[in-house]
């Protein structure tokens, strides 16, 4: 069974490079989901900002609308004023004509008809001052309405370019998403290509070996490779084979522009049956040491640790899930993938 199985692995596999692409096109569709939410936050906060200022400007005017109301009541009621005055301006005048005819014709002998002259023009000066003096509110009054009327001119110059700003704001939005658009595009062809070429090389140095598979964008390594069992030092032969995986590292990170976060990620996973030593706690602490240890080696061998990401999976990932010692060595693995951070 073993031999059937391992001449299946060796020849042509298709379903990698199927497994490749999707994952990329699933990571840009990831990539295009957070900027879509991260645009949309931006946009929330800016139309946010725009409706409290839009409020603040109404409630101006609804003020300034209620004083211009009450600006015209008090000039409506100084202008009936002002009239009421005119009225007994010229009512007076009449009466102190009146009189004054009635002195001329019956002479200077006459005083009661002279003192109620004298008394009529007195009336008619204070009629004249107390016109003049609403003349004069009448005018403060038509000032104030132009004042509130530059006022409201102002405000309704000021929403004009609010409105303004917010279309501009939508339009630049617009074009940010494009752009980000086709340099999401462009950054996912790119890490694609170099993951392409990565994988090209590991294989050239790995070469055709049973215990090294592909299984989607991912190498897989049998734990035995590098470890012996229940233990997370690496042995000499294993370390020979990280030694290539090193030189590829360091060669993929000349090639890959500094703007792209690229990282190899290393999971450990074992098996399902509990661990029996006493070093490790659980199948979870074993994974998650070999996943170190397998870093802790690339690093001396001067791959940056920023490249870097170990993870432990435990016996919660299994390939296959069988209860034979077959099944049991294929989820004993280390993984390999290359990946955006």
């Amino acid at each position: 069974m073993s031999l059937a199985r391992r001449g299946r692995d060796s020849g042509m596999n298709y379903w990698p490079g199927f497994v490749d692409a999707l994952s990329t096109l699933l990571l840009g569709v990831i990539f295009l989901l957070t900027v879509f939410v991260v645009v949309q936050f931006y946009l929330t906060q800016e139309m946010s900002g725009k409706d409290t200022a839009l409020n603040r400007l109404n409630a101006q005017i609804a003020q300034l609308t209620e004083l211009l109301s009450l600006e015209k009541s008090g000039k409506v009621s100084a202008e009936d004023q002002l009239a009421q005055l005119n009225a007994n301006l010229l009512a007076a005048e009449g009466e102190r004509d009146r009189y004054k005819g009635l002195y001329e014709g019956a002479g200077s002998g006459s005083l009661d008809v002279q003192g109620k002259v004298t008394a009529l023009s007195s009336a008619l000066d204070a009629e004249k001052r107390i016109s003049g003096r609403a003349l004069a509110q009448v005018e403060v009054l038509n000032q104030q309405i132009a004042a509130l009327r530059r006022q409201l001119g102002a405000l309704q110059d000021a929403l004009d370019a609010s409105a303004q700003k917010d279309k501009d704001a939508q339009v630049q939005i617009t074009d940010l998403g494009q752009r980000l658009n086709v340099a999401l595009a462009q950054r996912v062809q790119e890490l694609s290509r170099y993951r392409s070429d990565f994988f090209g090389r590991l294989r050239a140095i790995l070469g055709e070996r049973p215990d090294i598979r592909v299984v989607g964008d991912r190498f897989v390594f049998q734990s035995e490779v590098f470890f012996d069992t229940g233990q997370a030092v690496l042995k000499p032969e294993g370390r020979l084979e990280l030694d290539g995986l090193a030189s590829a590292l360091l060669d993929l990170d000349k090639k890959i522009p500094g703007e792209i976060a690229w990282v190899l990620r290393v999971d450990g996973h074992t098996d399902v049956r509990p661990i029996n030593g006493v070093q490790f706690r659980s199948n979870w602490d074993l994974s998650a040491a070999r996943a170190i240890s397998v870093v802790q080696y690339l690093i001396s061998k001067g791959v940056l640790p920023q490249r870097l990401v170990a993870a432990g999976f435990g016996e919660f990932q299994p390939i296959d899930t069988d209860r034979t010692e077959e099944a049991y060595s294929r989820n004993r693995r280390i993984e390999l993938k290359l990946t955006e951070r």
